[in-house]
């Protein structure tokens, strides 16, 4: 997984002056939990740009003006009601043999034939939570759906890894095509059979 850089200064004050002082200067309070006791920084806002902006997944490679450094997940973000701008961030520490948990973003590729025959393509994970050692945690679960046809879906059951465990039931449906008014369907001999056989066993899945 791709990680960002963030550069930051320990936090010695963490009462509410002094966090409104950091806030009023451009500057985010974050904590990261998970190692001995809680550590309390800040950076510029523009520094979590690139983290908190994207539908990716990242991890965080956190480097303290003392020279101490450490990688972490987001694990919250709290923005102005108003303003939206970010006025805290939670971190979690990572370490090689701690698992995590983590939401990984979905994405579909190709381009899928029960929808080019009017079926609707519904997508209904854009993200699946998992847990896994640091050095395991994928950037996307790509999913391929150039051949999903009207009444076909793809569980969680077809993207099982030994490197990690995904924390849905292996029914949990990702993406399916459901049948419309418009949807077409061909009359093909090959096609049904195939469809047939195929759309069976995913219904007893769907159910």
């Amino acid at each position: 997984m791709k990680s960002i850089t963030i550069k930051g200064s320990e936090r010695e004050s963490v009462g509410k002056k002094a966090t409104k002082a950091l806030r009023n200067a451009g500057k985010v309070p974050c904590v990261v939990y998970g190692g001995d006791k809680p550590l309390h920084f800040s950076a510029d806002e523009l520094a979590f740009r690139d983290l908190v902006y994207t539908a990716n997944a990242h991890t965080v490679a956190i480097e303290l003006d003392g020279g101490a450094s450490l990688k972490a997940v987001m694990q919250d973000i709290q923005f102005h009601p108003v303003t939206d701008k970010i006025i805290h961030i939670d971190f979690y520490q990572l370490f090689d043999d701690k698992m995590v948990t983590m939401d990984i973003p979905v994405r579909l590729e190709g381009n899928s034939p029960g929808v080019r025959n009017g079926g609707r393509l519904l997508f209904r994970k854009r993200k699946l939570s998992i847990k896994a050692l640091p050095s395991k945690l994928p950037d996307f679960f790509d999913i391929d759906i150039s051949k999903l046809k009207i009444g076909q879906l793809i569980s969680v059951g077809s993207l099982l890894s030994d490197d990690f465990t995904i924390l849905h039931p292996e029914s949990q449906v990702v993406v399916q095509v459901k049948t419309a008014r418009t949807a077409v369907v061909i009359d093909d001999e090959d096609e049904e059979g195939e469809e047939g056989a195929e759309g069976g066993s995913e219904e007893a899945t769907e159910e």
